[in-house]
């Protein structure tokens, strides 16, 4: 299991690596933005591990490369605690965050909780959304670990915002993929309709979804 430190405090990244390594981890480190890139672009790593303030330039930049190259975790280690910079971390597709100073136990955890969710995401086809767990093979999705029944129409719709996870998708492009099994065309006021039970079952707030985001004038998605 290969992963990138990006620290450019070297006595800190020396003391991860070594922490790291004694977990039976392989680590490399890179200690501003350029090299940080250099890794990204030519070495497969399955996580990384980045701190927000570089020299010569941000960990969300880096966090933006690596989420463009491929879904790879990413958790961001930084002395930055105020909200905005935990939020924007996050919507830069960060899979955690951890504040410095923290423990060395509590990073190990933090990082097989987030190896395991994607190792079971591969191999079980589970994803996951916020407090939602939907395990594609099965056809089944949980909220906070309770089963919600969603309907087969439901179901494919849901499905199709989440094979396009990251991208919005217009009012044609969702009804062209939720033909009805019958043949029969599902019209723009109907799929309003399937829109709106979904949310009312995966929502915590009907008035500020925050799973399925109505994109105005466009149409709708599921974020990374």
């Amino acid at each position: 299991m290969r992963i990138l430190v990006v620290e450019d405090d070297r006595v800190i990244a020396t003391g991860l690596e070594y922490s790291l390594q004694q977990e039976g981890y392989d680590v490399k480190n890179a200690y501003s933005y350029k090299e940080a890139k250099e890794q990204i672009d030519n070495v497969p790593f399955d996580l990384y591990l980045l701190d927000i303030t570089l020299p010569d330039g941000n960990g969300y930049d880096l966090c933006k490369e690596i989420k463009k190259k491929k879904d790879t975790p990413v958790i961001f280690l930084t002395a930055l605690e105020d909200e905005v910079n935990v939020v924007m971390g996050l919507d830069f597709g960060a899979d955690d965050y951890i504040i410095k100073p923290f423990r060395i136990r509590e990073l190990m955890s933090r990082i097989r909780s987030v190896l395991r969710r994607y190792h079971k995401e591969n191999e079980d086809n589970v994803v996951y959304v916020a407090d939602i767990e939907i395990n594609v093979r099965e056809k089944r999705l949980y909220k906070n670990n309770v089963e919600i029944i969603l309907t087969a129409m439901e179901f494919r719709l849901l499905l199709q915002l989440l094979n396009h996870r990251g991208q919005v998708l217009t009012r044609n492009q969702l009804l062209e993929g939720i033909w009805d099994v019958s043949g029969d065309f599902v019209n723009d006021n109907t799929l309003t309709v399937y829109i709106k039970r979904l949310r009312e079952k995966l929502e915590d707030d009907m008035c500020n979804p925050v799973i399925i985001k109505t994109i105005r004038g466009i149409g709708y998605c599921i974020e990374k």
